[in-house]
């Protein structure tokens, strides 16, 4: 199979899509690897590299997408690149479709299968796929927020592990998944007060057990969030649907709860955010203020650290982007339901049950779309 990847065109976004070491095996297994000039460069892999591991560069993202059969991003496709891609063709990367009816007519309309890392599940119930960035995500998140916290970047101008005599910062983190579990560790160790919401009991069992001590638990009952929020300096979105759209869990009403200053950490602004007032910034522009509460909501967190992002991602995706070359994205689907679980758009069908739910679009079932 013919694999390529171009360059990341969002704002701020250094990761690129294929590792050398992800090209090289892919060489391996007898595939042509096609990367765009420069790709790799935000995440300190330089064209040589990937010519040392068997590649070929292109010198322009319509050479990618004209002559790959499979096309592996990092982040969802932009306007200009959805209008590159056609019928027949795999898109394999983030899409994170559920708050975006544009980018998921578009997909729909140019007739490419379309399998989103974040709906990839395992074995275990897991998301293998988007763990090692929520992972990132979740450990970058205190630390955003402490500079969010900052008076000169309009917060309270609260130090996150205090200093003798003076308390430590509290933070509120809403989910207790991969990315609320890791933003806690952190948080805690930064020195904060860290309490962790859930609304499952068994997971706080779970985090109670292993981190008692580090952080406190509680139940996320829309009552005790609201109660624990007007306490917290930083509150950490950490909730996800796989697929679906964020929760709103802060009203903009409730923003008058809340301490004049605090920070707002929204990791699910991906999914259209867990905060009311959420809304997408980038790495250039990261930070806004609503009601005196400051609003950190970056949508591409990990492209702050691209390195350690793209070698973690690129650990994961590479034995299904193998997989689906390998065997074409049919068998493949039909051999790992998990990666099934995948598929999200084909042949101009929405085949995620969530997204539809979410967009108002039917859905056509993945397993029939094996058979279309």
């Amino acid at each position: 199979m013919h694999i390529g990847c171009p360059k990341e065109i969002k704002p701020q976004e250094f990761r690129v899509g294929i590792t050398p070491n992800a090209a090289a095996e892919a060489v391996a297994h007898g595939h042509q690897v096609t990367i765009q000039t420069g790709a790799g460069e935000g995440a300190g892999f330089p064209d040589a590299d990937y010519i040392a591991a068997g590649a070929a560069i292109a010198p322009t993202a319509e050479d990618i997408f004209a002559n790959a059969e499979m096309v592996v991003k990092v982040k969802e496709p932009q306007a200009v690149e959805r209008k590159m891609l056609r019928e027949g063709q795999i898109l394999f990367t983030y899409l994170h479709l559920a708050p975006d009816p544009d980018q998921t007519r578009d997909l729909m309309e140019s007739g490419a299968t379309c399998i989103a890392y974040e709906t990839v599940t395992d074995d275990r119930g897991g998301l293998p796929l988007l763990a090692p960035m929520s992972e990132v995500a979740g450990r970058l998140a205190p630390q955003v927020g402490a500079w969010t916290l900052q008076k000169a970047n309009g917060g309270r101008g609260v130090l996150m592990g205090g200093v003798p005599g003076v308390g430590p910062a509290r933070v509120l983190v809403i989910g207790g998944g991969v990315v609320g579990t890791h933003a806690a560790r952190i948080a805690a160790g930064m020195g904060a007060d860290v309490t962790v919401l859930d609304r499952s009991l068994p997971r706080l069992r779970y985090l109670d057990d292993t981190f008692s001590g580090v952080f406190k638990t509680s139940y996320a009952s829309a009552g005790n969030t609201i109660e624990l929020a007007g306490y917290a300096d930083m509150i950490i979105g950490a909730v996800l649907i796989p697929g679906a759209a964020a929760p709103k869990l802060i009203s903009r009403a409730q923003l008058a709860d809340l301490k004049p200053g605090a920070a707002l950490v929204d990791v699910a602004i991906d999914q259209g955010g867990c905060f009311e007032t959420s809304r997408a910034t980038t790495h250039q522009d990261p930070i806004y203020e609503v009601d005196g509460i400051m609003h950190y909501c970056v949508a591409n967190m990990p492209g702050a650290v691209a390195r350690t992002s793209t070698i973690a991602l690129g650990n994961a995706t590479m034995p299904f982007m193998l997989s689906l070359a390998d065997k074409g994205w049919r068998q493949a689907c039909e051999d790992d339901p998990h990666l099934l679980n995948g598929l999200n758009v084909h042949a101009g069908r929405l085949t995620y049950y969530a997204v539809g739910k979410a967009l108002g679009i039917d859905v056509l079932s993945p397993n029939l779309a094996l058979k279309a």
